[in-house]
């Protein structure tokens, strides 16, 4: 079922996800719903955020149904959103227990599992498929890929060193022609197993923080090529973002903290 009120108060939460501080990792917004509301008014709470993204769920019987919006779009599947609303659950929302189904129209079947501070994800690993390097990379970086792949909905694009990733100067309208959902770039890192940044002009965001689902495609990547199945990663945004991934076959394990960063209500 879904409505429109004209006068209606919407609890909100705000939280920083893959990050043990405030004002690190990336914010998401959070909204409980009872029934859902219409596509349009989520877009425009979105909009109106103007974070990454806006999460909403509805909890039916035993599962909690879930959606994301960034400012401009609805997408398949956002981890630090999905971190973000666990995170509000269990310490906000009087869920009892230490496990939370989710279910996404769109991305079927996700969990999340808390282990004292720590949210661990559980979400379908990407499919991708190894592609030639396009001409036109050039135009969107300064330097030029080793390898590139085209996922679900992703392009991802690997360097030789983690200097690359950091270094790394986008031009978005040139990653915007390049179509899809965004674009990772990704290198071995230094400290950790791989470091990654992602970009996605083509749906409202720039830069990302950091991205949980860009990780359903690095994890089987790099799992393989280090020849592991348990992985440290961070990426390398300004605000920087701290995962723990792990492969289960065909799912991910995608590990984090989060912190409360604002409690409100929306008037509408």
């Amino acid at each position: 079922m879904y409505f429109d009120l004209y006068s209606m108060k919407l609890k909100i939460y705000q939280v920083d996800a893959f990050t043990e501080k405030v004002f690190g990792g990336n914010p998401a917004a959070v909204c409980p719903l009872d029934e859902w509301l219409s596509d349009e008014l989520m877009q425009h709470i979105a909009m109106e955020n103007n974070l990454a993204e806006t999460a909403f769920y509805v909890k039916e019987n035993n599962q909690f149904l879930i959606r994301w919006f960034t400012p401009e779009v609805e997408v398949d599947l956002c981890g630090h959103a999905t971190l973000a609303t666990a995170h509000v659950l269990f310490n906000h929302e009087n869920h009892q227990g230490n496990h939370i189904p989710f279910y996404s129209s769109r991305s079927g079947e996700l969990t999340v599992e808390k282990n004292e501070d720590l949210l661990t994800l559980n979400f379908p690993a990407d499919v991708f498929q190894e592609m030639e390097i396009p001409n036109s990379i050039d135009e969107c970086f300064n330097s030029r890929p080793i390898e590139a792949f085209k996922g679900k909905t992703d392009f991802m694009f690997v360097f030789k060193n983690e200097s690359e990733i950091l270094d790394m100067i986008p031009d978005f309208s040139a990653i915007n022609a390049l179509g899809g959902r965004g674009v990772i770039i990704t290198a071995p890192g230094n400290e950790v197993d791989f470091v990654s940044r992602f970009f996605a002009p083509q749906s409202g965001i720039t830069e990302d923080p950091v991205t949980g689902s860009a990780h359903t495609t690095l994890t089987p990547y790099w799992a393989e090529k280090l020849g592991k199945d348990r992985l440290t990663a961070i990426q390398l945004s300004a605000r920087k973002g701290y995962l723990q991934c792990k492969l289960l076959g065909e799912r991910v394990e995608i590990s984090g903290n989060a912190v409360t960063y604002m409690k409100g209500e929306i008037e509408i």
